[in-house]
């Protein structure tokens, strides 16, 4: 299926998501917030890659929200009226565009964001939403919200703070700084800093791959166990886990990762059942 602004690829149980408007920097047009839930939404339902890795075109990862989202059909629809109506329209308007992102952290498979030049306002709400962060390095990375006098609304501050210190996450989002790529680094923020855009993409998805090569029911766990523990207690998410163990544990692919080693071979796991129809 063809898109706006994507290019998808799907090999060796790796889907390569890539924003592939470079000419207009990846803003995130109409286009782009409809697009991107249904293509991970889909890999995720379908079962059809273990491993999502977000990787952009051009100089930089993404410039953020285009401003047609602003003027065109979202936020000016039903302008005339009465003024409670207008504003839970935006407020369904803000809980749309979040969901493009929140579907990222909903997915069954984990989501890798591979970043080059800027990572600029609606891309940082983005690269939040996913598992793993990479950068080449001249990525920079600005919550620019607050430089054009808005706060930010699709998950920055809210995720943010759960990847770096919250220090470090307030000053970004007070400041509208730019943080380099070394300084996103010492903070968490990114996992590695590759030196070129070519060594970027090859450093990740070989680290895609060697995902892909693990039970994917047991990496759907652990991502599911470490969201809910980012949210809940020690004691709550202890209980979680517990209760997902009595349901999802089965032996079959312990056997087989220990057999698979024993015999000097790689492991092989059955896919995860597609998700049926309307869920």
């Amino acid at each position: 299926m063809g898109y706006r602004c994507f290019d998808v690829a799907i090999s060796d149980a790796v889907a390569h998501v890539r924003l592939d408007r470079p000419d207009e920097l990846n803003t995130m047009t109409p286009d782009f917030w409809r697009e991107l839930p249904e293509i991970v939404t889909g890999i995720s339902r379908d079962a059809s890659a273990r491993v999502v890795v977000i990787s952009s075109t051009g100089k930089h990862f993404s410039a953020g929200m285009d401003l047609s989202v602003f003027a065109g059909g979202g936020l000016a629809d039903g302008a005339s009226a009465e003024a409670g109506r207008r504003h839970a329209r935006t407020r369904g308007h803000a809980k749309a565009l979040q969901w493009s992102f929140t579907a990222l952290e909903k997915a069954r498979v984990p989501v890798l964001a591979a970043v080059q030049g800027g990572v600029v306002g609606g891309a940082v709400d983005l690269v939040t939403a996913c598992d793993l962060r990479y950068a080449t390095a001249d990525a920079w990375f600005c919550v620019q919200e607050i430089n054009i006098g808005m706060t930010a609304d699709v998950g920055t501050l809210q995720r943010l703070g759960t990847v770096v210190p919250e220090g470090f996450a307030r000053e970004m989002a007070f400041t509208g700084r730019r943080v380099r790529a070394d300084r996103a680094y010492e903070v968490g923020l990114v996992q590695q800093v590759f030196p070129d855009h070519d060594a970027l993409l090859d450093g990740v998805l070989e680290t895609a791959r060697e995902i892909a090569s693990k039970s994917p029911l047991a990496i759907w766990g652990t991502k599911v166990a470490m969201n809910y523990a980012r949210d809940h207690s020690v004691d709550d998410s202890l209980d979680q886990i517990a209760t997902w163990q009595a349901g999802m544990f089965q032996p079959d692919d312990m056997t087989e990762a220990f057999t698979a080693k024993a015999e000097g071979r790689a492991p092989v796991f059955p896919e995860l059942l597609p998700e049926p129809e309307g869920l």
